[in-house]
């Protein structure tokens, strides 16, 4: 039997040969030197647009409807959908190009936006399962296409690769997580009397405006320059096939299996911020309009956070350092709550939630920029094998928080949490030992 590392390069070169026309080879159209970075700055803007509404939309889904729960199983629909679809979405894309499944994948969140003016079952559902399919399309054409144009770029200006590729992306997630301040600042302007949770006209008004943001976020999409359009002639059957085996193979690596619990509780500890967080912590002290505010300090605090912890990741090292200072940040969050918190009035009580949002930011910065340096440090021939384990594995867990939420107490709720924080935790040291040990036995 093959090794785990062998298998895992067999599954990346089939992938990578199956989807060969996402990356423009020699001879594909080449595009002005002035249009590429024009296509950056479109696709981040668009990106700004589209997800500024969603993130504060998604955040206020526990709060505004909660009719039978209407809002939590809707999301964890969402993202049942999203992890079901995720194993398709290479095919997918690679059939319709990049800007395509660009375009095709905006249409979900728009549709998302537009149920919530009327929500209901018949409503928010079927959105949900069509997002979760758009989502999983949305970012792989997203990567495919960012990819295709920091390359484009580089050799047409006779640029390193590796650096190009760094400015691309850092001005995309630059602009990319500044949604959460944005989007949840509008929020709080306009639900700002919604504490009693009555406040249908600023809800519907807040939803307006959403829906006229992702309109542009679309407008701007179909601006963009057609990339990678090639259609691969390979039979459907052989391409899904493909993508079966990689999204399977990584599981043979015992390294893989010491990350997917921190990659799983990566995704818990996100949507308790958007189930449970502003659903039991911050609605109770500063009603329906306050959750705008304290996702907006859980935003800032994240963004900060994940420039800093990005500039001070150096390797496996400097990985478990700030993976240890987040988790025990969080635990402290947890523990805290479980023991100690009680809602309170007043300005201490309105500060106590804005301060464990900061904190749990804090926590989601930390997690979200290690895990994608420790899946490039340890899987760096099979990266994209990698990244497929962690949406598969993080929106699972997303959709696990939401279909419990409304079911169990906060309390259980929060014992859930603390034991997949230890459970990660632990099994994330033990990789570092793994891997710790194999380089010194290796010659």
């Amino acid at each position: 039997m093959a090794p785990p590392e062998a298998e895992l390069a067999a599954a990346a070169g089939d992938v990578e040969e199956a989807a060969a026309p996402l990356v423009p080879g020699s001879g594909a159209r080449r595009a002005s030197a002035a249009a590429t970075p024009r296509d950056v700055h479109l696709l981040s803007s668009a990106f700004l647009f589209v997800f500024l509404a969603y993130h504060a939309a998604q955040n206020l889904q526990s709060t505004v409807n909660t009719d039978e729960n209407l809002g939590s199983i809707s999301l964890g629909v969402l993202y049942t959908s999203f992890t079901a679809f995720s194993a398709v979405s290479s095919a997918v894309v690679r059939w319709m190009g990049s800007r395509c499944a660009l375009v095709v994948g905006t249409s979900g969140y728009l549709l998302f936006i537009a149920a919530n003016l009327a929500p209901s079952w018949y409503t928010m559902v079927p959105a949900s399962l069509y997002l979760g399919f758009t989502a999983s399309i949305i970012w792989v054409g997203q990567g495919t296409y960012l990819t295709s144009a920091a390359l484009s770029h580089a050799r047409e200006n006779n640029l390193p690769e590796g650096p190009t590729l760094g400015s691309f992306n850092g001005e995309f997630w630059g602009m990319f997580a500044s949604t959460q301040i944005i989007g949840n600042l509008i929020s709080l302007a306009l639900l700002r009397n919604g504490k009693d949770g009555g406040s249908v006209t600023g809800k519907n008004l807040l939803f307006a405006v959403f829906l006229g943001c992702m309109i542009v976020g679309i407008c701007l999409m179909c601006l963009l320059s057609k990339r990678d359009e090639k259609r691969d002639n390979a039979p459907t059957h052989s391409s899904f096939g493909v993508m079966l085996k990689y999204i399977v193979a990584p599981l043979k690596d015992r390294r893989m299996l010491l990350t997917i619990p921190l990659i799983a509780y990566s995704g818990l500890q996100q949507a308790f911020v958007w189930a449970v967080f502003t659903k039991s912590i911050v609605t109770p002290v500063l009603g329906i309009s306050g959750v705008g505010g304290a996702m907006a300090i859980y935003g800032a605090a994240d963004v900060v956070c994940s420039l800093i912890a990005g500039r001070l990741t150096s390797g496996l090292h400097s990985a478990a350092f700030i993976v240890s200072v987040g988790a025990i940040l969080q635990a402290v969050v947890l523990f805290w709550l479980l023991l100690f918190y009680s809602p309170m009035s007043g300005l201490l009580g309105a500060a106590i939630p804005l301060f464990i949002g900061a904190l749990w930011g804090v926590g989601d910065g930390v997690l979200n920029t290690q895990l994608s340096a420790l899946l490039g440090l340890l899987f760096e021939d099979v990266k994209e094998a990698a990244f497929a384990q962690l949406k598969v594995w993080q929106s699972g867990a997303i959709a696990v928080i939401f279909f419990l939420s409304p079911n169990i107490t906060l309390q259980a709720m929060l014992i859930l949490m603390t034991t997949g924080l230890f459970i990660s935790f632990g099994s994330f040291m033990f990789l570092t030992l793994v891997v710790e040990k194999s380089s010194t036995v290796r010659p």
